[in-house]
């Protein structure tokens, strides 16, 4: 984490606490050093930054190519380390971000990720898009499962005096087995579905979505 970055925690955080009550649970269960890919469900948009917040490391994470398109916030997320994601990308450009993915691991540092690709309006966890978990599993690199809930209960603006209760649950890392060649269809889901039960059975039962009770 650089000094800016540092500075700018330290100036967020306490904002957060004003506005919501948010606690963190099982913060001894982040690596302090190394390469790391923190994995979480996604409902609001300001779930990365709690993310942050509870990780306590710097996470690195990525961002959709139309948002570079503008000035002010390109300049943010280059800041940040952000990596650039085209949704409607060629093969060459999925190959040129896992090579930055993995670049960036090598250097020791923490990516993070939404592996649903996208928010859950309901709340509830979606099924997972293989991905990096793929990438984890090939580089033998430690996953640390994060299940985050309250975060659907911002919205209108009545929740500004509500205050909702937020609970960050952090789980132990954990590793992926190592594939044997070339992964079949079936292996990849079975890979991202090992990923996504380490998060569900971090989160409250109504929160677990199509994995409740681990897709039993």
């Amino acid at each position: 984490m650089t000094r800016s970055q540092k500075i700018a925690v330290t100036i967020i955080k306490p904002l957060y606490h004003i506005f919501l009550s948010w606690e963190v649970r099982g913060r001894k269960n982040v690596p302090p050093s190394g390469p790391l890919i923190v994995v979480a469900n996604h409902v609001h948009v300001i779930d990365g930054e709690l993310l942050l917040f509870g990780v306590s490391r710097w996470i690195i994470y990525m961002a959709k190519e139309r948002l570079f398109h503008y000035p002010i916030l390109r300049s943010l997320l280059r800041w940040a380390g952000a990596l650039v994601v085209y949704r409607q990308g060629t093969f060459n450009d999925t190959r040129k971000l896992l090579k930055q993915v993995e670049q960036t691991l090598n250097k020791g540092s923490v990516i993070g990720i939404f592996p649903e690709g996208k928010r859950s309006h309901q709340g509830k966890l979606q099924a997972g898009k293989p991905g990096l978990a793929l990438l984890a599993s090939r580089m033998h690199i430690p996953i640390l499962p994060v299940g985050i809930s309250g975060t659907d209960k911002i919205h209108g603006i009545s929740w500004l005096w509500k205050r909702p209760h937020i609970v960050i649950n952090i789980g132990k890392p954990f590793y992926l087995p190592q594939p044997d060649g070339r992964l079949t269809k079936l292996q990849r889901k079975t890979l991202t579905d090992l990923m996504m039960q380490e998060i569900a059975t971090l989160l409250p039962h109504e929160y677990q979505g199509v994995y409740t009770e681990h897709g039993d």
